[in-house]
Formats: C-alpha cells, structure tokens, sequence
C-alpha cells in the first residue's frame, strides 16, 4: 500500500510498563477509525524465537496460523485487534542475525566486513517494512522490546532513526511509554526518571513525538508543562496512562486522552469515521458486571507464573463476560495433586481445565485431576498435553490398561496409548520442529464439539510432538472416549469426548490462540455454560 505510515513504541525507565498493551490499543483506535492496521514486535533476545524458552523465563509461547513461536505480545496484537498475526509480526535478533550471518556465508555481501552499520540495521529495517510492502496495511505499529538503554536495544533504536529520515517526518513517528513514579513520602509524582529516559533515548540520536506515562495518580497540568519543556515534546502530546482495572479499559482511556488524533495530527492523516467502540464496550460492560460467579480449577505445571497460561486466562475470560459471568479461577499446581488429596483439592470447583505443557513433571496429577473430573461428573476441558492425560487415565482406569502412558513420559510402556508423531522420530533439534500452525478437523455430527462449533469442518492451531496413537482406536473408542474431531488427511485424533459425560471434552489443539475480545472461542463459550449449570 503507498504511503504506508509507521509508528514505533519504545519504552523507559522500567520495563513491564506495557508497551504491548497501549500499541494494542492505539491499533484499535485507529482500526475503529477506518484504517487497515497491524502490529509487529521487535525482541532483543538472540533466541531465534521463544519456542524453546522455558514458560517461567518468558511466559507463554504464543502460536500463529502459519505455524511461527512467538512473543506473547502478538497475543493481545490479535485479541484487541480480532485479525491474526503472522511470522512477519515478530522479529527477533536472532533471527536477524542467523539471516546476515547465512547471507555472509553464501557470499551474498561481495567480500565487504559485515557490520551492524549497516547491515544488521539494514535487515531489521527490510523486516520492518515487510508488512507494508504486502499492500494490505496503511499504519503499521512497531513495538521494539526492552527498555531505552539496554545494550541489546541499540541496532532496533538505531534502524528506527535511520527509517525515520528515510520515511520522511509525516510517514513515521515515535512513541515513547515511559514512568512517572508518585512517591508517598513526599506525596508528589516524580518527572526526573522520564526526563532521563527520554535524554538516553536522543543521545541514540532519536526525539520522541509523542510520550505515554504511566502512572498511578493523575498528571496535572503542571507535570504534562514540565515534561512538555524537559523533553521537547508538545504539551498535546503528553498522554497520560493512568493505571487500569483491567487491560480492556486502555482503549477507552487512551480515547479520553486523544492519543488516536494527536497521532493521526502528527501523521497528517484524516479520520474516515468516528472511533467507536460499541462491541467492545458491549464486552466490557459485561466483563464488570457479571450476574453469577463460576469456580474453575486450572491444573497446570506453571501455574505460578500467570503468563505462562495467558491465553488461556483470556480466553475464560472473555467466555465468562458473554455468559454474564465472573470466572474465578484456582490455579492448582499438578505436582501437588495426588490420589489422597485430590478430592479435598478439587472439591466446589464448578469446572476443570487441565492445561498443556511438556516433560513428566506433574503428569501423575493431572491424570488425578481428570479422573476425579470424569467420575464426579464435573466439566472438563483437556487443551494439548491435557486431552493426552485424559487418553491416558481412561486406559488406565476403564480399560484398566497397567501402566499406560505416553511415550514422552515413559518409552518403555507397555500401553504407549500416547506416541510421538511419525514425521517427529527423526527430529533432532528443538526448536521450530514441533507440529505447529493451523490444521484442518473435521467434526461429528451430534458431539458436544459440532454442538459447540455450530460446524463440522474448523481450523485450530497446534503445537505438539505427541499424539494419539491410533493402534488403540478402535479399543478406546469402543468403550466409550470417542475421538469426534480427526484431521481429514492424517487421521489424527484431535477431539476426544465421554457422549455420557455432562461435558467433557479433550482436544490435541489450542483453542485459547483463537479466542479474542471481539470473537471468543466456541469451545470456551460452551465449557462455561456447562460449568454454569453443573453449579
């Protein structure tokens, strides 16, 4: 698309402040105002991509339709903005490297010393222009991780002003989300760090347009005029970011602040309709004010890092604001469920999820939790790793299958009921090999899941080595775990389901990388109805 216009969220002075939150945000804005908009990331780390970081290093590995491992960022890029992301909207420098690194390998570089000057700040520009060279996009927003100062941040800081003056002042502008800490003992919000950030971030040779500070109090007019003065930056384009109950009220805030027309100002853009956010509001008035509670019972290996299961804490989310309920969920760690204390753990739960993971760490637990789910009639969604505990406990227990397990737990079973996938017994390397991406289902008729879905043929996203092992079909399925969801060209069992069951229902996909605000899963939507009536 010509003309395409770029802006770039950089960070200061503490790091979690949000930057993937407000440009979520600031897309949705501009999004409700006619323009076609996506969101990239940029991430510092020499990873290739986070697929082979532990969850409590990083959070959650998030999985897009063309099979790419990213940044959890692109988890509310897609939730906000109810379009999915793609390879091209996480970079990292490993990636960037391995590229120029290859490319210097084939000779590509005509003998020339290869220098970050320029060429790592080329490729990171020719991957930031990627997006708006596919003509599908008139706004690009870029989020460059890491805080200004970080080493790792420079090359990114770097390319953003070199783009800047190629682009031209009106195609490119920079926000920076920055802190203003309130301190109690002198009951005064503090514009010292922010004045610091923003320095740092010139003396890399670049001026923010527009500063987002977050805070806890509001700023009044004298601190927007000091940090105006201090940072060179316009009166207008000080937006404050007040601290939220929740991350659906920052489109609304941002709103309030103008911070979509003082973009659209500084672009020289017009919008081609007032911003309005009636769905979303719709959504949000629900999220507050539920008419009932539900009690779920997260069972999980990472359960002490909430990011670890982000998306799956959003998606029960956003299913509960449309079923007019609150969803309290009991994150119970899977290592410290045992058959002795099982009931006493899971008892008053009005549903269980059992989540995915990797490693026989805690299997025993979950396989407790499904069985205790199972007999006592409570409704059970296994997501991954989950859906395979369920395969395994029903061997066990109702095929009374002896030590039945998977062989990622367990090689030498002698009911590997769970086995690694074919095309996977050959891998070596870790990262990037798995099973990933969007894969075709088919449903059956008459199945919680068709009932659900409201369709037979649907498309879910994976990232698994292990599968059902289809040598036990005909023995599992006739005694009474019916696989209701198999792929149409692999024959791999996607959906699991007990028919005499109120509802439970394991699947070998991850629903939760499709639910957004806007267009909450349907496998969710009917989990919390089921648990709304077993309450």
């Amino acid at each position: 698309m010509p003309n395409t216009k770029y802006i770039f969220v950089t960070g200061g002075v503490s790091s979690s402040l949000g930057k993937g939150i407000i440009a979520a945000s600031l897309a949705k804005l501009l999004q409700s105002s006619g323009f076609s908009v996506t969101i990239q990331k940029l991430d510092p780390y020499i990873n290739i991509d986070p697929g082979t970081l532990n969850p409590y290093e990083h959070g959650e590995c998030y999985v897009t339709n063309d099979g790419a491992e990213t940044d959890l960022d692109l988890v509310h890029y897609e939730r906000f903005l109810n379009i999915p992301t793609s390879q091209a909207n996480n970079v990292t420098t490993g990636r960037i490297y391995q590229t120029v690194i290859n490319k210097e390998r084939k000779g590509d570089y005509l003998g020339k010393t290869v220098q970050i000057i320029p060429h790592i700040t080329d490729e990171i520009k020719k991957r930031i222009k990627l997006l708006g060279e596919t003509g599908d996009y008139e706004i690009i927003i870029t989020e460059i991780g890491g805080t200004v100062g970080d080493i790792e941040s420079l090359p990114y800081i770097e390319s953003v002003r070199q783009l800047r003056w190629e682009l031209g002042q009106t195609n490119a502008l920079v926000i920076h989300l920055t802190l203003v800490p309130y301190l109690a003992a002198a009951k005064e919000l503090k514009t010292k760090p922010t004045q610091h950030s923003v320095k740092e971030l010139m003396q890399s040779g670049l001026s923010p347009d527009i500063l987002v500070c977050r805070t806890e109090h509001h700023l009044n007019d004298g601190i927007k005029t000091k940090l105006a003065l201090f940072c060179n930056v316009e009166k207008e384009a000080i937006i404050e970011s007040i601290d939220a109950k929740t991350i659906y009220d920052v489109p609304n805030l941002m709103l309030k602040e103008g911070l979509d027309k003082v973009v659209l100002n500084k672009l020289e853009l017009t919008a081609k309709k007032s911003p309005e956010l009636v769905a979303w509001n719709e959504f949000l008035y629900k999220f507050k004010n539920p008419v009932d509670t539900v009690e779920i019972g997260l069972i999980g290996k990472y359960v002490e890092l909430q990011d670890a299961y982000k998306s799956i804490l959003e998606s029960l989310g956003q299913a509960g604001a449309y079923n007019e309920v609150k969803v309290n969920i009991h994150p119970i760690h899977s290592a410290e469920l045992s058959k002795e204390n099982v009931e006493n753990k899971l008892e008053g739960l009005n549903g269980i999820i059992v989540a995915p993971g990797f490693g026989d760490r805690g299997i025993e637990g979950k396989i407790n939790a499904v069985k205790y789910a199972r007999e006592n009639k409570i409704p059970f969604l296994g997501i991954c790793l989950g859906m395979q505990m369920a395969v395994i406990e029903f061997a066990r227990n109702v095929l009374h299958l002896k030590n039945a397990n998977s062989t990622e737990m367990d090689n030498d079973t002698p009911y590997p009921v769970i086995d690694i996938m074919e095309d996977q017994k050959k891998v070596t390397e870790k990262g990037g090999t798995m099973r990933l991406g969007s894969w075709d289902c088919k449903i059956q008729k008459e199945s919680k899941s068709y009932m659900a879905y409201g369709k037979e043929s649907i498309s879910e996203r994976h990232r698994h080595r292990y599968e059902f092992n289809n040598n036990y079909f005909d023995q599992i399925t006739k005694a009474g775990l019916k696989a209701t969801g198999v792929n149409p060209d692999t024959g791999l069992v996607e959906i699991m389901e007990l028919p005499d069951h109120p509802w439970f229902i394991g699947v070998q996909f991850h629903p939760e990388y499709k639910s957004t605000v806007i267009d909450p899963h349907p496998l969710f939507l009917d989990f919390i109805k089921a648990c709304i009536l077993n309450k």
